[in-house]
Parts: C-alpha cells; sequence; structure tokens
C-alpha cells in the first residue's frame, strides 16, 4: 500500500473532493450580537451600532396524538388522530 505523500499517491484524489461544492454565499443577518435577557431569559437582537433589533414574533405549537385500533390484536387496521394548537 503506498504512503501517504509519495511519488505513488502524487496524482490520487480522495474521492469525496469531486462531491465537494463551494459554500453558498453569504448571508448578510440584520444582528451583530445576541444576549440573554436575564429577566425574561429570551434572546435579545442588537444591530452594529447597539441598538435592538426586532426579529419578528415567534408562536408556540404543541400537537398531541392518539392511537386508535378497531380490533383486539390491533395489527392490521390501527390508525391515529391527530390535532395541534398554535398561539
Amino acid at each position: 500500500m503506498p504512503t501517504p505523500g509519495s511519488a505513488e499517491t502524487a496524482g490520487f484524489r480522495p474521492w469525496g473532493v469531486r462531491r465537494m461544492s463551494p459554500y453558498p454565499s453569504r448571508v448578510m443577518m440584520p444582528f451583530a450580537s445576541v444576549r440573554i435577557d436575564a429577566q425574561t431569559q429570551l434572546g435579545v437582537f442588537r444591530d452594529e451600532r447597539g441598538q435592538v433589533v426586532e426579529m419578528g414574533k415567534h408562536g408556540t405549537s404543541k400537537g398531541t396524538e392518539t392511537p386508535t385500533a378497531t380490533n383486539l390484536d390491533s395489527q392490521p387496521d390501527q390508525g391515529h388522530d391527530q390535532d395541534s394548537a398554535q398561539d
């Protein structure tokens, strides 16, 4: 087996190299820093001038799923019900 860096491996390219592609272009974020507010335990986003940046409202959601079965062994015809609530 050739050793890495030897003349035998000089033209060898690992298979993963041909699968690589350039990173996507950068996206400038509307904030420069994030700190956790001690009172609310929420992130406070600030721009490069130190001004607070509003990042929009994010709601919470929860979902429940109830399994159902129509026979005793519950193998062939098992189903489920789902619901969700978001505020």
